[in-house]
């Protein structure tokens, strides 16, 4: 395998790797002549199916070549090999922004440091007609020096000048930072979108949270569209009103109605701190943690951990101010406003789409209705089909019932309106609370019996942490579900939309890679699946899912004989899960 460790690659010599993401893979390599240690990135294999994207990659990477700052991460050289295009740049020893957050408030001397170094760093990116687009705490570096750094400029700039299906959802935002145009998949972008991003770093610095978090990145994504922004003094009292202010203009949906540059946001947030009489003083603000959400990490591979401007960083931990918001792909991600058009396209752990050009469509069933206490509700729409309109009419009297709104969801499922029954059941799984074990009993065994595997899966996996709470094991029917459910969801195009990898992680880390491994196979590369395969294989080669997934990648590569003979012995393995040989079976009749 190219790139492998040990390796020499031109004059650089591969000496461990530090991330791999779902866009590029990171390594530390030492340059012997200049003697001195360098980051290296190498971009996905998917890359090479546009054949003329080796021509617009050396165009690109000329241009954030350019871009010379003392807190942005230069970018010494960019070259192939093996047919892979890979980008050095310095190699910086220290740690995230991210990961800083984690460890709890920022102080006033560190505030400031952020809005000056990525203040400055973007202004001068932006007059040289360069937008980063992805803007959030992991991309900020933080050198054992304490210099700030903000990283990933070549990536973001050069997935962009693809054309091939992986470059849209790769250089996609990150869900909790994602402008709303960039969200909807408009082209063409200006500052604005780097404007309403670093917004939302500074709303999660000053107020303990980012503005918006939920289950699914579409909720999140959803969200930063249609939902107004969160009052910073509704969630956390302290903030200042002056400071209100500047973060309401920075986040406004309208790109018109924000700040004009990040200059001059920069220069309005540190007025208006100074103004509210608290200059800077980030310790000043004391959170209140019964009013934060509980959010989520982005999907897993998009956000490799960060040693170096671009390498490792730590994993998703929860903080003091809520959460740090990831992490892919991404990745995750510029075009996921389509999640709410054409059903749910594909939003990328390992995966490749096209960016839309259209604006999104509302589901025809709201994401959210209002309680009671809002008034009335609204009029249901008077051309639904009549299981549909039922069902609406009971959470219209029921608004806070769990129950009601999962027989909404399933109704729509039924109609066929994909994007509003999960948003449906999101909201269902809110009203139902963390710990509601038979409400999520119930909705995994009624969207089984549909065969729907994405829903079905993200239900299983709020089953699991429930047992753990308990102090239990996870029954063994429940995780029979759950691994049949991730493994058959891994196929479909929308799974990380509303199954974060990081969450199957944590109940069976063997299935987190047979999930990104299945899901790479299918929408992805079969190189990357492998990859995923063999780290499965590495912690746990007994199970079952593991030769089942190598079948199908000897299908997929044409090796038929091969298939045949691991799928001839799973199907008659009598202590295989049942599942598994059926779909052992169902794979070999393909091959008849």
């Amino acid at each position: 395998m190219s790139f492998a460790v040990g390796e020499n690659v031109g004059p650089y010599r591969i000496i461990e790797q530090l991330g791999q993401g779902g866009m590029a893979t990171v390594f530390k390599a030492y340059h012997a002549s200049l003697d001195r240690y360098v980051a290296i990135k190498v971009l996905h294999q998917a890359f090479n199916e546009d054949s003329t994207f080796l021509g617009r990659f050396q165009r690109e990477a000329r241009v954030v070549a350019k871009l010379e700052h003392p807190n942005i991460v230069p970018i010494y050289d960019y070259s192939e090999h093996e047919k892979r295009p890979y980008l050095v740049m310095k190699f910086i020893e220290g740690d995230t922004l991210k990961a800083r957050l984690n460890k709890g408030p920022l102080s006033s001397q560190e505030i400031e440091q952020v809005v000056d170094s990525v203040g400055s760093a973007l202004g001068h990116a932006h007059k040289q007609g360069i937008l980063h687009r992805d803007i959030k705490p992991s991309n900020v570096l933080i050198s054992t020096d304490g210099v700030m750094y903000l990283a990933d400029f070549g990536l973001a700039r050069i997935a962009q000048a693809g054309e091939s299906t992986l470059s849209a959802d790769s250089i996609m935002g990150t869900p909790q930072y994602i402008s709303p145009e960039q969200a909807m998949g408009k082209k063409e972008l200006d500052s604005g979108t780097d404007i309403y991003s670093f917004g939302v770093m500074l709303y999660e610095m000053v107020v303990g949270q980012v503005p918006f978090s939920a289950d699914t990145p579409f909720s999140i994504i959803h969200d930063h569209i249609y939902t107004p922004l969160p009052l910073p003094m509704d969630i956390n009292p302290n903030v200042p009103e002056p400071v209100q202010r500047v973060l309401l203009k920075a986040l406004a949906k309208d790109r018109s109605d924000r700040y004009v540059t990040i200059e001059e946001l920069c220069a309005a947030f540190k007025s208006a701190w100074v103004t509210a009489g608290v200059p800077m003083q980030g310790t000043a603000i004391t959170m209140r943690p019964q009013r934060l959400k509980e959010p989520v990490a982005a999907p897993s591979v998009e956000q490799p951990a960060v040693k170096t401007a671009a390498a490792k960083s730590p994993a998703v931990k929860r903080s003091p101010w809520g959460w740090v918001a990831a992490g892919l792909v991404l990745i995750l991600c510029m075009a996921v406003g389509l999640f709410a058009v054409r059903g749910l396209p594909r939003f990328r752990n390992q995966q490749p789409t096209k960016v839309p050009t259209s604006a999104p469509v509302l589901p025809t069933v709201p994401k959210q209705l209002p309680s009671p206490e809002a008034g009335v509700l609204p009029t249901p729409p008077q051309d639904l089909p009549p299981g549909v309109a039922a069902a609406y009419e009971l959470v219209q009297k029921n608004p806070g019932d769990p129950d009601a709104h999962l027989l909404l969801s399933l109704a729509l499922w039924d109609d066929g309106q994909t994007p509003a029954s999960m948003e449906e059941l999101a909201q269902a799984s809110n009203l139902a609370g963390p710990t509601n074990k038979d409400f999520f009993l119930k909705a995994a065994h009624e969207f089984k019996a549909r065969e729907a595997r994405v829903p079905t899966a993200g239900m299983y996996m709020r089953l699991a942490p429930i047992y753990r709470i308990e102090g239990g094991e996870i029954p063994e029917e429940v995780m029979m579900g759950l691994r049949e459910s991730v493994y058959k969801a891994a196929g479909e195009k929308n799974m990380p939309l509303f199954v974060f990898y990081e969450r199957i992680d944590n109940v069976n880390l063997p299935l987190g890679y047979i999930a990104r491994g299945r899901y790479a196979l299918h929408h992805g590369s079969i190189e990357e699946a492998k990859l995923q395969l063999e780290n499965a294989d590495k912690l746990k080669p007994e199970m079952y899912e593991i030769p089942l997934l190598r079948a199908e990648i000897a299908i997929k590569e044409g090796r038929r004989d091969d298939a045949r003979a691991l799928l001839l012995s799973l199907s008659s393995d009598l202590g295989a899960p049942e599942w598994v040989r059926a779909m052992a079976e169902e794979f070999l009749h393909t091959l008849q």
